[in-house]
């Protein structure tokens, strides 16, 4: 075995399927039939933020989104060129740089279109602006009783020749409860808005609502375009499985065994001895840990595939490591561990992972990296 063999096999690696997320984009863009809105904001969901952008792309997504500014400059200077939207905005954004990089920006609160404004200025190129409102989320946007004055604003900075409206939104509440009365009080507040937008002249502006929920449970949530994230992963925002809507999930997370040993019953594993065994058994050592993104709450919780089986997580997960019970299963160094991916080899999913922790898979995803290299497959959006 040559050391470059040694060491693909003892790698810990996150495999992105590039091919499954541009055929995710497909069936979205298929599914609601209008254009789409591909988020790949958080380092395309944990994907990679280009590869991801440039897959979405491939898969027939019209136009990207992201939350801030840095990451639609990155994409910018990768050479995508696609219409391109950040959202999310502090004090002293240089919105010089997104005019300068063709970048749509939202605008949540007066203050904040001044400072677009200013760029406008220091440019001389105008703006192309999405108004957002707060329909019940309580996060950015402007709420009711502010958006009459941002609207008007607005209006006249378009009259001027400074921005132009191209969108007005929202972002859901509970769309991943679909029966939730939330729904129907969230998109009358935002009808309401948008009709105000509409009375004050910005009427060329497209209204846009639904996330990766919505995008799949909520057609009335759909309006001039959607906005998927997690669902372009292969991640059903529904919690279910991925496959009844047509999506495949695009991650999987390997990692290899470092060590292994037969111990006698009683053996305490990792700290505090949380986890005894209870027969002579063996235990497998995998080299990673909260440092990279595996959750320590995935002790004595959570599943992974290895030596021919799921097995759960035995003891405590510390920093860089973790141990499983195999009983009298073989295994030795080397051997691949899958904490999760599709599922069609029998390895755990992101959402059984969701469940077993108590938390969602978008957090998973999101968070997975430290000493895990990244590695792609698949030929969507290659350049």
């Amino acid at each position: 075995m040559t050391a470059s063999t040694v060491r693909d096999r003892f790698r810990a690696e996150v495999v992105v399927d590039l091919d499954a997320i541009a055929a995710n984009t497909a069936v979205l863009r298929e599914r609601v039939a209008r254009p789409l809105m591909a988020v790949v904001k958080a380092d395309g969901y944990g994907h990679g933020l280009v590869p991801a952008a440039r897959a979405v792309l491939a898969g027939g997504a019209d136009f990207l989104g992201v939350a801030v500014l840095e990451e639609a400059l990155a994409l910018r200077a990768a050479g995508i060129t696609a219409p391109l939207l950040a959202w999310l905005h502090g004090p002293g954004t240089d919105y010089a740089a997104a005019l300068t990089a063709d970048v749509e920006v939202s605008v949540s609160a007066d203050w904040a279109l001044e400072e677009v404004l200013g760029g406008v200025r220091a440019t001389g190129r105008t703006a192309r602006v999405h108004l957002k409102a707060d329909t019940g989320l309580s996060r950015a946007g402007a709420t009711p009783a502010e958006w009459p004055d941002l609207v008007a604003a607005a209006a006249r900075a378009q009259a001027d020749g400074e921005i132009e409206v191209i969108g007005l939104w929202s972002h859901m509440i509970y769309a991943d409860a679909p029966t939730h009365p939330s729904i129907a009080a969230q998109v009358a507040v935002f009808e309401e808005a948008a009709a105000l937008a509409r009375g004050a002249g910005l009427t060329d502006a497209r209204l846009h609502l639904a996330n990766s929920a919505a995008t799949i449970a909520l057609p009335n949530t759909w309006y001039d375009f959607v906005r998927p994230g997690v669902a372009l992963y292969g991640l059903d925002p529904l919690g279910g499985d991925p496959a009844a809507h047509g999506l495949r999930p695009a991650m999987t997370v390997r990692a290899a065994v470092a060590l292994a040993k037969r111990v006698p019953a009683g053996s305490g594993v990792s700290y505090g001895h949380t986890y005894v065994t209870e027969r002579e058994t063996t235990l497998a050592l995998v080299p990673v840990g909260y440092a990279d993104g595996v959750p320590r709450a995935a002790g004595n919780r959570a599943p992974v595939l290895a030596a021919g089986a799921q097995r759960t997580i035995a003891g405590r997960v510390c920093m860089d490591q973790f141990v499983l019970d195999v009983g009298d299963a073989a295994v030795e160094p080397g051997d691949e561990v899958v904490l999760w991916g599709p599922g069609d080899r029998g390895e755990p999913t992101a959402q059984q992972w969701a469940d077993a922790v108590d938390t969602i898979h978008y957090e998973l995803v999101t968070r997975i990296g430290g000493r895990f290299s990244r590695r792609y497959v698949g030929s969507a959006g290659a350049v």
